[in-house]
């Protein structure tokens, strides 16, 4: 049966409350979770960005949930600090942690100072972290010049099991090229066609490894409110690339979202206050081959979709 996991977004909730939020998830039947990492939130309104390294400790000290975490290594990170981080991690949760190392976008890699490389040019940067940190992973003290620089790095922890390094893609390219290096495939919902294609991208490459779906979704007790949830906390996140990747503050997607209709929320969010339809949408994703699909609950009152989705969606992926 295809997994159902939770996904925690630090950008639209403190901390504190999200870890009291996966708990309750992990109470609710929910099987796994993951987690995004951001230094800025995507919108002013959704306020928050906890850093994600404190707080997946806590989460996976205080459930027995497995975690994921999307981050991006080269600018922000220094690959051999993640390579720490995700080790130790690893070390003391073994078989309960992976991470899915992207390219970034601006919005969190800016506060660096340094220039905002061109889409090639992270690409390159990704795939010589990835290797870098598995090199690591293993043990090995690691020295490389490149679009990175690193000198005599090693692990005095090294993990005796390798955390899984899984590869986030919006594209059948990025897909493919993900095969090449990654343990895993990680995309979110798009049209069925296109996740089709990248699925058989990736396997077809060689691909390995578990594929994972983050699915963005809006329930309330009726339609008007879960439209009205979609539009004020997601709406900023309805453009196609390269306008995610390359704005730069919370006020840009601000700014930009202004004029965003309810169309385009709907191509971005599963909108419905029918529990029934959110099943089968669900349902329709595992059939398409998914490993595991975590659900993102795009409001702030985690509760009552918690709840809401233990009684009528969660048993029928059990």
């Amino acid at each position: 049966m295809t997994v159902i996991g939770f996904h925690a977004s630090h950008e639209q909730l403190g901390p504190a409350q999200l870890l009291a939020d996966v708990q309750l998830a992990e109470k609710a039947g929910f099987q796994a979770a993951m987690c995004s990492d951001h230094f800025e939130p995507w919108s002013a309104r959704q306020g928050h960005s906890g850093f994600a390294w404190a707080w997946l400790g806590a989460a996976l000290a205080t459930t027995e949930l497995r975690f994921g975490v999307v981050t991006a290594p080269g600018q922000r990170y220094h690959p051999a600090i993640l390579a720490q981080a995700t080790g130790t991690l690893a070390s003391m949760f073994p078989g309960r942690f992976w991470a899915a190392l992207g390219s970034g976008e601006n919005l969190n890699e800016h506060i660096t100072g340094d220039a905002w490389p061109t889409k090639p040019e992270r690409q390159q940067r990704l795939e010589e972290c990835a290797e870098i940190i598995r090199r690591m992973h293993d043990g090995e003290t690691v020295t490389h010049h490149g679009s990175v620089t690193v000198h005599e790095a090693r692990l005095w922890d090294v993990p005796h099991v390798k955390p899984p390094l899984i590869a986030p893609a919006v594209s059948v390219d990025t897909a493919s090229r993900g095969a090449v290096w990654a343990d895993g495939l990680v995309t979110v919902n798009q049209p069925h066609d296109k996740l089709r294609h990248m699925l058989a991208a990736y396997r077809d490459n060689g691909g390995s490894g578990k594929t994972i779906l983050q699915v963005h979704l809006s329930w309330a007790p009726t339609e008007t409110d879960a439209v009205d949830i979609a539009m004020d906390q997601w709406r900023t996140n309805t453009f196609a690339p390269p306008v995610p990747w390359d704005l730069g503050r919370p006020q840009d997607f601000d700014d930009a979202s202004n004029d965003i209709a309810e169309e385009s929320i709907r191509r971005t969010v599963l909108i419905s206050a029918d529990p029934s339809q959110h099943a089968q949408w669900i349902q329709e994703y595992s059939d398409l081959g998914f490993d595991e699909i975590y659900l993102h609950y795009v409001g702030v009152d985690h509760r009552p979709f918690i709840e809401t989705f233990a009684e009528h969606v969660l048993p029928q992926f059990r």
